[in-house]
Order: C-alpha cells, then structure tokens, then sequence
C-alpha cells in the first residue's frame, strides 16, 4: 500500500513539471536557455 501512495505522488510531481513546462513554452519561454533571450540572442526559438 506504501508503494501505491508513493507512486501516486511521484506521478502527480512529474505531470506538474511536465505541466509547468509545457505552459512556459506557449508563453514563449525556452526550456534550453531559460527564457531570457536577451542573453541568448533568441537562437533558442
């Protein structure tokens, strides 16, 4: 049963990361770079 509650939890971390990363990359963020392509130059996009 501990196993189950564990892996229910680590499911839910990882599908809000995953999430997460998905959101910033409609708002124009970059995974690569971080989201600041003043730095970068924008060769990420």
């Amino acid at each position: 049963m501990g196993t189950a509650i564990v892996g229910v939890i680590l499911l839910g971390i990882v599908g809000l990361a995953v999430r997460s990363m998905v959101r910033d990359k409609k708002n124009g963020k970059s995974i690569q770079c971080g989201g600041d392509c003043k730095r970068c130059g924008g060769c990420c996009h």
